[in-house]
């Protein structure tokens, strides 16, 4: 391609980093969002540059359609991308084009009528109800006995957690202790883009929480230098998202469920077990949008699919002319 290698034009670069500081102060993405996008924008910076524009006001929806269609393709430098990845570089390269129509960087939005790639529904997966319940009492005591180590409530405590509240991995290492009332029996969770949401805790998870609290906690943060993070590590620090990985994927290998491979239990998976159980047990799916921390029904609505699909097998295997 003529041009190939060039360097992109200084009043791109401004657009794209005035794009970025937009996104990090008015929109309050999260970092690892932010990181994603700067690639994406580099790599479309790259595409304008080897096409020698220079300017946003010169792109054309030729330039943006055949960028998009280069990422679905892959060239000599890059492997296609997976649909998933290709539609978050288009929300990238189309939130661009919007951000510099409205700050007067541009005339139109060339992006517009450019259709993103559509990733594929896929139906997430949710443990059966008697496989979470092992993979808890797995994890360790619920109460504060006088010989349980203090990691082994830490890790009971967090995993009642995750799956008792619906939270995000991020949620739950960042929950501090004063976002907890055990006694109403609730936490603010903190979630994307600086939102909060009051979402109850089960009995289970309150009981775990306040041994752990009360004879677990203690113990570890006599190691650090103090934080207000619920759940700590052995140094006495706010513990890790990949720390919490580690927790689960102990107790998962311990209760005997997949840790590798597609079917492997992920903090997520408490996520969906949590949503579908809800959905199982006749909660509207408005009130576990609200208890997710989703922005918009339809994302929670793929979690009624997986219901309708047990029903579905259910009908099968029960009803006398399911099958022809």
């Amino acid at each position: 391609m003529d041009g190939a290698g060039a360097e992109p034009a200084p009043a791109l670069h401004r657009a794209v980093r005035g794009y970025l500081d937009h996104l990090t102060v008015e929109r309050g993405l999260s970092a690892n969002t932010l990181a994603s996008y700067r690639r994406d924008l580099a790599r479309y910076l790259a595409t304008l540059a080897a096409a020698g524009v220079t300017d946003l006001a010169a792109v054309g929806a030729a330039e943006v359609e055949g960028h998009l269609a280069r990422l679905r393709a892959g060239d000599d430098e890059h492997p296609p991308l997976a649909v998933s990845s290709a539609a978050r570089a288009a929300s990238a390269v189309r939130g661009l084009h919007r951000f510099a129509l409205r700050e007067g960087l541009a005339g139109a939005d060339p992006s517009r009528d450019v259709r993103p790639p559509t990733p594929p529904r896929r139906l997430p997966r949710a443990l059966p109800v008697e496989d979470v319940v092992r993979l808890l009492e797995t994890a360790g005591p619920v109460t504060a006995t006088s010989d349980a180590a203090p990691r082994a409530l830490r890790d009971r405590a967090l995993l009642e957690f995750l799956y008792g509240t619906g939270a995000r991995i991020s949620e739950a290492v960042g929950a501090a202790v004063d976002d907890l009332d055990p006694d109403a029996g609730t936490v603010l969770l903190r979630g994307k883009g600086g939102r909060t949401r009051l979402v109850p805790i089960g009995g289970y998870a309150v009981e775990a929480l306040r041994a752990w609290l009360v004879r677990g906690r203690p113990a570890l943060l006599a190691a650090g230098r103090g934080t207000p993070a619920v759940f700590v590590n052995a140094r006495g620090g706010p513990l890790t998202r990949q720390g919490a990985w580690t927790v689960l994927r102990r107790a998962a290998e311990r209760a005997g469920l997949p840790v590798d491979g597609p079917d492997a239990v992920s903090p997520h998976t408490l996520r969906h077990s949590y949503a579908t159980h809800l959905l199982d047990g006749g909660a509207d799916v408005r009130v576990v949008q609200e208890l997710l921390g989703h922005a918009s029904v339809t994302t929670t609505q793929v979690y009624t699919l997986v219901t309708v699909e047990r029903l579905r097998e259910v009908y099968a295997t029960a009803h006398p002319r399911a099958r022809g």
